[in-house]
């Protein structure tokens, strides 16, 4: 008895749906636009753009001959031929710079347990001299910017202080966000959520299977909430004092085997909360203790699509 074949995927439906993703990612973009007085016009541009350069690196990556390459972007995109000649000239946007020298440096001390105090906190460090110092750490991440310029862009972030004598610098903040700084914390925005859906579109397309799971909850209260924060919190700072030696580990270990190493990784971990949409009240029966019976508590995983091949 053969089995009944899968029936092909509706496009119209399918696009629906992508555009329906789509329309939701762009909420809060939107949000940001107008918050910051940007218009959508430049947005719009920057969205005709990414279109011809994802079309063009779908076309490079299947190999096809880059002759009449405008006119197959024009059909991937719907975008006028005139429009992908003026796009595709345009030299390319520089993109968010991995990360900085002066994050390196934060986060090895933050994960170096040999630099914390028994009872909690961070040991204040020499500035100048052999390990433990900052010099030592900052020397430790890089020998090509001076260890005295790092220290001054913790500093200008707000990450360090110095003791009076100038002789002593002590972690101001245990997590690296750039707050105050509105062209890093922009940045700190793209390379964590451009890689995050980045992640999630590998897994929708089945180019490379991606870790993307979470977990939610609803019916909580305003007051429950530092608990959670506080929870999560914690879950990073384990994450990191695992990850960070762990990383460095492979990194040695690649380059002492004379691996070729031109693979990037980022972890993260992201806590988010707000006021849940009105539930119409035909949808959210009341038991008799008064207690609904739509509460939710699930863990939520990637879909995983077969690549084809």
């Amino acid at each position: 008895m053969t089995k009944p074949s899968t029936p092909p995927p509706d496009p119209a439906a399918e696009h629906e749906s992508v555009l329906s993703a789509i329309a939701a990612l762009l909420a809060p973009l939107a949000r940001l636009a107008v918050a910051k007085g940007l218009p959508a016009a430049p947005v719009e541009a920057a969205v005709r753009l990414a279109f011809v350069r994802a079309a063009q690196e779908a076309l490079t990556q299947a190999g096809l001959p880059s002759s009449r390459l405008v006119s197959r972007i024009s059909t991937s995109t719907g975008i006028n031929r005139r429009e992908v000649t003026r796009l595709t000239g345009q030299r390319d946007a520089p993109l968010p710079a991995g990360g900085s020298v002066a994050s390196e440096v934060f986060t090895r001390w933050v994960a170096d347990r040999s630099l914390r105090r028994r009872g909690g906190g961070y040991k204040p460090l020499p500035r100048s001299g052999q390990a433990p110092s900052f010099e030592a750490l900052a020397r430790a991440v890089t020998q090509d910017v001076h260890p005295r310029s790092v220290l001054e862009e913790l500093g200008r972030l707000g990450l360090v202080t110095l003791s009076e004598d100038g002789e002593t610098v002590q972690l101001a903040v245990e997590d690296f966000v750039p707050r105050g700084d509105a062209r890093r914390m922009l940045a700190f925005l793209a390379e964590n959520l451009g890689d995050h859906l980045n992640g999630s579109v590998d897994n929708l397309l089945g180019t490379r299977r991606q870790f993307d799971q979470a977990v939610f909850a609803d019916e909580l209260s305003e007051q429950s909430l530092p608990q959670v924060q506080r929870f999560v919190g914690q879950q990073w700072k384990r994450l990191l004092d695992e990850a960070v030696p762990l990383l460095e580990r492979c990194i040695e270990e690649d380059r002492a085997a004379g691996r070729v190493q031109d693979r990037r990784v980022r972890i993260g971990l992201y806590g988010y909360d707000t006021r849940m949409e009105p539930v119409p009240q035909q949808d959210a029966p009341v038991q008799p203790s008064g207690r609904s019976n739509n509460r939710k508590t699930a863990a939520v995983q990637a879909p995983r699509r077969k690549r084809r091949e």
